[in-house]
């Protein structure tokens, strides 16, 4: 195998795939490395089950504008445009539950909105009522949102976040739609790299797999793998590690639950477990119309139920769905398909949030580095982190930067 390239692209999620695409597309000599088997990072598709699940990201945010939609498109593959499930009503929420609850939803959204640039930062949770009896649930949401309760995120990094409130699905799986925009390029899989040698005039990249040079390398691997160490870097950036350290990542995992006897519930209803706790369950009951149940748990919960391993995941839901629909429903369920983001070697988490003072953490994360070393992956979104969407963007963007360093025409072939 040949060991020198123009670019290496280290980490093949939707921000590796789009910067490796992006420049393959003008004729540069690059190579994407990905540790994992697979590509698309933590954008995930299995369909063991029959149903193609993703068990990573699964919603094209902002889908009006996402270009994974259009990519999607060009790939063939069914958009679905019907609402959420978080836009109907909670089966266990009383008639006038519903709208209390979104009108405290609303008000922090407002609370965000009115949150200016060069006010002090604050915890999220200073914009919530704390004594509201709808503050547990608030810190569930957040946990879905970010993956951490509202005391653990910056206010001011969430009002940043862009969003135009449209959100669809793909039929066939989010993951696999990135990991098909990544499968004609040059790609090295299991091929994890442990060490950038940035002294000389080529830069050196130290895999199990043999050492690689490159003029110019992009990297986009999960934030959390950079503060931890997982790379090092010669000459150190410890710069580079301490704003990776104040964008941890969040934990959200989805826990797949088959349904008999599915038609006793409406298409893409759901229910929070409880209403009164941030420890609980998100379900979405019958997504897409198939006989399922999609569970979300995030947060200190993901933590926790993660530490008592995959059957602790399985218990509580069914604990939480017994105590909604019945103890008959035990017989209902069994489970299909769970991934443990946590314990994923190779993300540690599920998407980033900025810890409270630290949300500039994101421009200094995405800074080149003596204008050969650029960086990726929605941790470095300003407007569009914790998407896939956002990681797209800032791996075209690091590609731009790549092809200007090489003075190359950015339409043209080299």
């Amino acid at each position: 195998m040949r060991d020198e390239f123009a670019v290496v692209v280290v980490g093949g999620g939707a921000a590796g795939a789009a910067a490796t695409r992006r420049l393959h597309d003008v004729s540069v000599d690059v190579l994407l490395v990905e540790a994992r088997e697979r590509l698309g990072g933590r954008a995930w598709t299995r369909s063991d089950s029959g149903y193609p699940l993703d068990l990573g990201c699964g919603w094209l945010h902002s889908g009006n504008r996402n270009e994974w939609g259009r990519i999607a498109e060009e790939q063939g593959v069914t958009i679905d445009k019907t609402s959420p499930p978080w836009s109907k009503p909670s089966l266990n929420f009383q008639s006038a539950e519903h709208s209390e609850f979104g009108n405290a939803v609303n008000e922090l959204f407002a609370r965000l909105d009115d949150f200016a640039d060069d006010e002090p930062d604050v915890p999220a949770a200073r914009l919530v009522d704390g004594k509201s009896r709808w503050f547990g649930l608030m810190n569930a949401l957040s946990t879905y949102i970010s993956g951490v309760e509202l005391d653990g995120v910056s206010a001011r990094d969430l009002s940043r976040y862009a969003d135009t409130g449209v959100d669809w699905r793909i039929r066939e799986g989010y993951g696999r739609v990135i990991a098909a925009h990544g499968a004609d390029l040059p790609v090295r899989l299991g091929c994890p790299v442990r060490r950038v040698d940035h002294n000389g005039r080529k830069l050196k990249l130290e895999t199990p797999k043999g050492v690689l040079t490159a003029e110019i390398v992009i990297i986009a691997i999960p934030a959390s793998l950079l503060a931890a160490g997982d790379i090092s870097f010669d000459p150190p950036m410890p710069g580079k590690v301490e704003a990776a350290a104040g964008l941890p990542l969040g934990l959200a995992d989805k826990l797949y639950l088959s349904l008999s006897d599915a038609e006793d519930f409406e298409i893409d209803s759901r229910s929070f477990g409880r209403t009164d706790s941030a420890a609980t369950g998100a379900y979405h009951l019958r997504p897409l119309g198939r006989p399922l149940i999609e569970a979300y748990f995030a947060g200190t919960l993901a933590r926790e139920l993660e530490a008592a391993g995959e059957a602790a995941f399985h218990d509580f839901a069914r604990s939480e769905l017994t105590r909604l629909f019945g103890n008959d429903f035990a017989r209902k369920v069994k489970p299909v398909e769970l991934h443990m983001w946590g314990k994923d070697p190779f993300a540690s988490g599920s998407y980033s949030y900025a810890l409270p003072g630290k949300a500039d953490c994101r421009a200094k994360l995405a800074e080149a580095v003596d204008g050969r070393l650029f960086f990726a992956g929605e941790a470095c979104s300003l407007h569009d982190f914790s998407t896939a969407h956002g990681a797209y963007r800032t791996g075209v963007r690091a590609a731009e930067q790549a092809l200007a360093a090489l003075r190359v025409p950015a339409g043209r072939s080299s």
